[in-house]
């Protein structure tokens, strides 16, 4: 059960209506029912879901209070709790790109977060990771489609593959499924490799309504008109790349909302080429703007240059798990 994205932040449910058909708008009886039928259904929340949040939500916006961590905690165990999890594992993103910026911050929601999952007698474990840069190499809808598709079927980038495979162990062994980390890691790499992750995907998809030929057949997806590469001008390797200012220029794009009601473009984003501590040199392509628009796309291009920080020396590659609070 997910959301749209606002601002710089993606929404899962923008993401998964890029594939033509696929209906996020389910009834509660029918996504109970899917559930049941083949293991899985992704949806956008329903508005009986925590009411009381969401006024709360929206009263802490009004005096600035968003960033209150006991609050935070509150608002995102109180829709795990409603939603009847017995076992709860959190991905809490940690750096420029996440809401919380530094690893302190993120420990502390953690903590909070656990000690009310002991609370409500529900297990709970916090992953935290790094986002001080973009997971995975695409930013924007169906790019981001197109590269869980990919992984699904076995290529899949190391940072992302590193979030998947210790998110699932961990809801594997909270279900019940294997105490063993290392070796719940390794039934997800099978289950990649042998197809039956990408083939759950697919029964997924055409399940509610969406156009599985688009999961076969990558080029299908809508393509921007314009593609633009950003190129180095300096030699040395990769220091920061900020992934907060990455989601705003995507945004800027069209790949997302400064209000609810806005429309989103689908087609638009970023591909990166190059992430921190990859070496570079004058005349590389760091990343790739897909626009629809030839001046936002060469305003996001001069942007990006600016984003990329390339250093002389080099530079260590970051940990994606940060630490497991649990």
């Amino acid at each position: 059960m997910s959301g749209r994205g606002l601002g710089f932040t993606g929404g899962t449910i923008d993401k998964l209506e890029s594939i033509p058909g696929y209906n996020t708008s389910v009834e509660t009886e029918q996504f109970i029912k899917n559930v049941k039928n083949i293991g899985i259904s992704l949806i956008g929340q329903t508005l009986n879901l925590a009411p009381a949040d969401k006024l709360l939500y929206a009263l802490r916006d009004t005096i600035s209070c968003t960033d209150n961590i006991p609050l935070i905690a509150s608002s995102i165990m109180s829709k795990k709790i409603a939603a009847g999890a017995n076992k709860i594992v959190l991905d809490v993103t940690c750096g420029s790109g996440a809401f919380m910026k530094n690893k302190e911050d993120a420990i502390q929601l953690s903590k909070t977060m656990n000690k009310i999952g002991e609370l409500a007698n529900k297990e709970t474990v916090c992953i935290l990771t790094n986002m001080d840069e973009p997971l995975g190499i695409s930013v924007g809808n169906n790019l981001e489609v197109i590269e869980a598709i990919e992984a699904l079927k076995g290529n899949i980038e190391k940072d992302v593959k590193a979030v998947v495979l210790e998110l699932g162990s961990y809801m594997m062994k909270l279900a019940g499924f294997g105490d063993d980390i290392l070796e719940n890691k390794q039934k997800i790499l099978e289950n990649i490799h042998n197809g039956k992750a990408y083939n759950k995907f697919k029964e997924l998809i055409e399940n509610q309504g969406g156009d599985i030929s688009y999961l076969e057949n990558i080029d299908k997806f809508e393509k921007a008109k314009f593609i633009l590469p950003v190129i180095c001008n300096k030699e040395g390797y990769v220091e920061k790349i900020n992934a907060k200012e990455v989601g705003v220029i995507s945004g800027s794009l069209g790949a997302g909302r400064v209000r609810k009601e806005d429309n989103i473009d689908q087609s638009v984003g970023i591909v990166l080429l190059k992430k921190v501590s990859n070496e570079v040199k004058i005349g590389d392509i760091l990343c790739y703007v897909h626009s629809n628009s030839e001046k936002l796309g060469n305003e996001a291009v001069a942007k990006l240059k600016e984003t990329y920080k390339i250093s002389k020396e080099k530079v260590e590659e970051p940990k994606t798990i940060i630490d497991i609070i649990k």
